[in-house]
């Protein structure tokens, strides 16, 4: 008798910087994706099905995550019992040892549930670093880890004025970059969040420099446009060092245009973080395993 097929829900994280990005790169490629390891995780557990990952949320190469999501239809060969949450979570773990890559949860979802498109907001940090001259300055554990602006002092207020402009329903197309998915997406998104507050290193406690500061600007949406982040970033950025007034940041935003947006402003990468992706509850209610699921 043949196994029953069971789609999972996995929250992973990842340090980014190894990464081509989180979605599958060509198997010859040097780099490659996250997808590309965890679908190999998947696969050194012998189900019968073909293994696809299908990931929730797009990040590119030197972005991190706090908390990625995935779903996954694993069938065992006949006889064997689906996988429990734990059990999944802990094979998964111990193929993927020796990458930057952890699987914190697994949850048994409906057969229809979709990682994508059942998701309700993403929500993404970015780390700026202030009060030092060169990154060589900075603790040795930070390294890609935060964007080193090289300013003593940011107009923080400023910043976070700016960051009120970006809240709620908007046509987004200068905050984004063009790719191959521009005409079949939607510009519009709506910003539940978008802040900054000072943030936090522990290496920093121990660190010779006391200049040295972090901050975090948070942004929360139900999705967001390629490189959204990263440009909304930048822009906030140059408000702090008196570079874009908040007249033309909202020119920017209004005029919708994705080549009006000033060059070399864009954020680098590393300094993005996936913090959350949130689901309905219901969704992601505890499930009695079935006498028969592997504990």
């Amino acid at each position: 008798m043949m196994s029953c097929k069971v789609r999972y829900l996995i929250f992973f994280q990842y340090f980014g910087s190894k990464y081509s990005g989180v979605m599958r790169s060509p198997a010859h490629q040097a780099v490659l994706g996250v997808q590309n390891y965890l679908e190999d995780a998947v696969r050194k557990l012998n189900p019968v099905n073909e293994v696809s990952v299908y990931v929730s949320s797009r990040t590119d190469s030197g972005v991190h995550a706090l908390c990625n999501t995935a779903h996954v239809d694993i069938q065992r060969k006949e006889n064997k019992p689906p996988f429990s949450e734990q059990i999944l979570t802990e094979a998964l773990n111990y193929h993927l040892k020796p990458e930057p890559i952890s699987i914190m949860k697994s949850s048994i979802v409906p057969p229809l549930f979709h990682a994508r498109f059942n998701a309700k907001s993403r929500t993404y940090i970015y780390r700026l670093v202030t009060g030092l001259r060169n990154s060589s300055q900075l603790p040795v554990f930070e390294k890609d880890l935060g964007w080193l602006v090289q300013e003593d002092q940011l107009n923080v207020e400023a910043m976070q004025e700016a960051a009120r402009l970006f809240l709620g329903t908007h046509n987004f197309s200068t905050f984004r970059a063009l790719n191959s998915e521009t005409p079949y997406k939607s510009p519009v998104k709506t910003m539940l969040l978008a802040d900054i507050t000072p943030g936090y290193s522990y290496f920093a406690q121990h660190h010779l420099n006391r200049n040295m500061q972090y901050w975090d600007l948070t942004f929360k949406s139900n999705s967001f446009l390629y490189k959204q982040v990263r440009r909304m970033t930048g822009a906030l950025v140059a408000v702090g060092q008196g570079r874009l007034t908040l007249p033309r940041l909202q020119e920017l935003l209004e005029v919708q245009d994705s080549l009006a947006f000033p060059r070399n402003m864009s954020a680098p990468p590393q300094g993005l973080f996936l913090k959350e992706v949130e689901y309905d509850d219901s969704e992601l209610l505890p499930r009695p395993l079935d006498p028969d699921i592997e504990a």
